[in-house]
């Protein structure tokens, strides 16, 4: 699902108060790992993930293998941590921002 800007502007504010609730370390994007953030977008959807990588390439990269693989959109980035979305279709009160 690729969202508009105006989109990722509105869910930005929602997601600004949130805590990480997944921590990379260097260990990277382990299978483990990867179910536990799976997990964490089809039951919250909007989610922060914090990247303790080594440097800014090394993040950058797992940030992008993140979006790629999980399929969610990347809302923002500063500094290790990283703000995801992915709507879950079956959830009965889903986090949707409006089509503007």
């Amino acid at each position: 699902m690729s969202l508009t800007e105006r989109q990722k502007r509105w869910l930005k504010p929602r997601v600004h108060h949130l805590r990480p609730v997944v921590i990379l370390g260097h260990a990277g994007l382990t299978d483990g790992v990867f179910n536990e953030i799976e997990a964490a977008l089809d039951h919250h959807e909007l989610i922060k993930i914090k990247v303790n990588a080594g440097d800014r390439t090394e993040r950058d990269a797992l940030v992008g293998a993140i979006a790629e693989r999980a399929g969610a959109t990347l809302i923002a980035r500063i500094g290790n941590t990283a703000a995801f979305f992915r709507a879950n279709p079956t959830k009965k009160d889903r986090l949707m921002p409006p089509a503007l």
